[in-house]
């Protein structure tokens, strides 16, 4: 059998979801009779930042959206009732590209590799064991509220069971957080199966035969081109991600020396925000702490390289304060002190 991997990466702290990926959750708080503005604020939003619906909101938001939405409709069940409400919109382009595809198994291969382009809540993982396969959804906030992974293995089903014209019943699925208590009768009615808890991933077990499965009604002659746009949308996000990364390096290359390598005034040269600019570095994968941290180790090592530069002259070409600030960052960089890596080098 090939596992899947149940350790997910860290996301970045400010990772996001499509507003399309949002709407089934307040598709689901309005027919429960929750404004949004009393639902934005019990998430510890703005009144108004769900209406107009956001071209996309910081995951974390999103979580907390459904902690307070089940709590605010005393429903135990809201995440259940959010993934029931999936359709191919709610899963961004890649959505539409599931519905060109030939057969199951190629439309979970390729959840694999576009889910991000609708959130970045966790990942997909899928694992053959004979005649069993195993889906797996590695949370990439695995404290977070049970109403995420429940809302995911919802969507996933009701979509899939919409993509094949028929319900698909899972052999088993199981879930890591404990029993909630509240019956199986809603988990049997949403997911077709009583879910095992407090397992040590979150994992359901189809027959693998339902891989080879076609989609019925699969338009393929579209294949192509969704796939491609899909593509593109990948590449695209990933050069913006590398652009800002890029321009913060080059912002901060000339501030070193004179100890105004801080945020604000970085944020302000690229007109952006100091929260912007945090935002937009975390959708990159990193941070300011962390770009401004690459910039000094790459030219703490040419610096070094220059017999005529001391410690101090380093030290302060880097912002440093202090020859002694400089000499623990570099520690922390290298795993060894300044001079000593400058003898090593020669």
């Amino acid at each position: 059998m090939t596992q899947p991997c149940s350790i997910a990466p860290a996301p970045p702290d400010d990772a996001r979801v499509t507003g399309s990926y949002l709407q089934p959750l307040l598709d689901t708080a309005r027919e429960r009779g929750l404004a949004l503005e009393v639902l934005a604020q019990a998430a510890g939003m703005a009144p108004s930042s769900l209406d107009p619906l956001p071209e996309s909101l910081p995951a974390r938001r999103y979580i907390a959206l459904l902690e307070a939405g089940a709590r605010l409709a005393h429903d135990p069940f809201f995440g259940l009732h959010v993934g029931e409400k999936a359709g191919p919109a709610t899963y961004s382009a890649y959505g539409m590209l599931l519905l060109a595809c030939n057969s199951f198994g190629h439309a979970l291969e390729l959840t694999q590799r576009y889910e991000s382009l609708a959130h970045d809540l966790g990942r997909s993982a899928l694992a053959l064991d004979g005649a069993r396969a195993h889906y797996e959804w590695i949370s990439h906030y695995p404290d977070a509220t049970r109403h995420l992974v429940e809302s995911v293995f919802a969507g996933i089903r009701v979509f899939g069971s919409w993509l094949a014209g028929q319900p698909l019943m899972p052999l088993a699925l199981r879930l890591r957080h404990p029993d909630p208590g509240h019956g199986d009768a809603e988990y049997l009615r949403v997911l077709g199966v009583a879910p095992e808890f407090d397992a040590p991933r979150n994992c359901a077990t189809v027959d693998a035969a339902l891989l080879a499965m076609p989609v019925p009604n699969a338009d393929t002659s579209l294949f192509p081109l969704l796939h491609h746009h899909a593509d593109r949308l990948l590449a695209k996000r990933a050069a913006q991600q590398e652009q800002i990364v890029a321009q913060v390096r080059a912002a901060l290359l000339p501030r070193l020396a004179g100890g105004k390598a801080r945020l604000a005034p970085v944020a302000a040269e690229l007109g952006l925000s100091p929260r912007t600019l945090q935002r937009k570095l975390a959708e990159a994968g990193s941070s300011y702490q962390e770009v401004l941290d690459t910039v000094r180790f790459g030219l703490a090592q040419d610096y070094l390289r220059r017999r005529e530069l001391g410690l101090v002259d380093i030290a302060f070409l880097l912002g440093f304060q202090e020859q002694s600030a400089f000499t623990h960052a570099f520690r922390e960089w290298s795993g060894m002190n300044p001079g000593a890596w400058r003898e090593q080098v020669g």
